[in-house]
């Protein structure tokens, strides 16, 4: 490593984000550049050359020196975005002392969180080892503060531990919103032995975020999904039936303020056949409210069914087709939907209005389903955009 300093002028630069129980450090040869943390004050750092041999120690100690001097020899800066702006920052104000063999400086003022400080300790200064150590350098960033609790998966749909093979995508929630871009590194498909399944997801440059980028919308890969297409041909489908598997998210995944989430999340499920029927509305089961009270409409589904169209595919209009007012609820594993209205049912005819593009978990769409025969395609039984299914609010008893 000295050797190496000798021939290159060896300048090191590591960027660490510390958090306020850890000492990081960088450097070569021995010595090192740490910035250390309070014991006592949670927002107050020292920076600390180590590694110091006791005879540059002793002449450390024993030579007295102005803050110019101590600055030209150990300088702290807050990092500039090239060299230049760097070069005209100036050095941090603050005292110099020899501690437990090492070289520290304490800011004057408190670092501020979210900036990067460059730490640079240049023992050929004051002819201090200079002949075996270059210039070293330490670049160091303070984690902003939390202003809110820890961000983490709240939940993961379908909700249910038995998908189909043919499994169309999963829709992710947090507890708050989240930052874009890399979320796919941060996704992985394992399988029971713990082997990681190959590119199973359907990577998008525009990722599929709501607007709050509180839920993220994951997509497996179509090609591997639909029979007779090359990607399954060669590589196989990313869930096969009978199989377990399990969706792990990492804790590394950065929320919108830039903090990690509270905890790794897990979702294992297992495989069932693929399912290539399309949702029938004739199969629902619809449970009809009383008239004068606020008891919720019910439809109970054969299957479950994909949660985010559910909450925006299904609403109520009565006799005038005036839609009606209230607030839906999505239960027992995506297989019920439940509406319970802003005012009182009046007695009288009603319809539940059905957007024919409502999916169940595999993709299949009122009258059509997500495996379509390329070569013979299957005419959709359903032309219609909606679908209205009428029911009565009676007086009852």
């Amino acid at each position: 490593m000295i050797k190496f300093a000798r021939m290159h002028a060896l300048s090191i630069v590591l960027t660490l984000v510390l958090t306020c129980s850890d000492t990081c450090a960088a450097g070569a040869g021995g010595i090192s550049i740490r910035l250390v943390p309070s014991a006592n004050k949670s927002e107050e750092f020292t920076f600390q050359v180590t590694g110091l041999s006791k005879d540059v120690v002793a002449k450390l100690a024993n030579t007295k020196r102005t803050k110019d001097e101590w600055a030209k020899l150990f300088s702290v800066r807050v990092q500039g975005a090239s060299t230049e702006a760097q070069q005209s920052q100036p050095a941090l104000l603050g005292a110099y002392e020899i501690h437990d063999d090492a070289l520290v400086f304490t800011p004057r003022f408190p670092l501020r969180a979210g900036l990067r400080y460059r730490a640079v300790f240049d023992p050929s200064v004051f002819g201090v080892a200079a002949e075996e150590h270059g210039l070293i350098a330490s670049a160091f960033e303070i984690p902003k503060k939390r202003s809110t609790p820890p961000t983490f998966v709240a939940k993961v749909y379908p909700s249910v531990d038995v998908l189909p093979e043919n499994q169309l995508k999963f829709y992710i929630h947090f507890s708050a919103p989240m930052r874009r871009g890399e979320s796919y590194r941060h996704i992985h498909l394992l399988e029971s032995s713990g082997k990681e399944v190959e590119l199973p997801f359907l990577e998008l440059d525009e990722e599929l975020w709501d607007a709050d980028c509180k839920r993220f919308t994951l997509f497996f890969d179509p090609g591997r999904i639909k029979r007779g297409l090359k990607p399954r041909e060669e590589v196989g489908p990313s869930l096969e039936e009978g199989k377990s598997y399990m969706l792990r998210i990492d804790p590394t995944w950065l929320d919108a303020e830039g903090n990690s989430l509270k905890e790794l999340y897990r979702k294992s499920f297992r495989v069932g056949s693929p399912d290539d029927h399309p949702p029938d509305p004739k199969s629902w089961k619809i449970e009809s409210p009383r008239a004068g009270t606020n008891g919720p409409l019910v439809v109970r589904f054969p299957k479950p069914m994909d949660h985010a169209l559910l909450s925006r595919m299904i609403w109520v209009i009565d006799a005038r087709q005036t839609r009606v007012a209230g607030e839906l609820s999505i239960a027992n594993k995506e297989t019920q939907w439940k509406f319970t209205p802003a005012s009182s049912w009046k007695a009288g005819q009603f319809n539940l209005v059905v957007d024919a593009a409502l999916e169940d978990l595999a993709g299949n769409s009122i009258g059509r389903p997500f495996e379509v025969d390329v070569f013979h395609p299957i005419q959709a039984a359903t032309k219609a955009k909606t679908i209205e299914i009428p029911f009565e609010v009676g007086n009852g008893h």
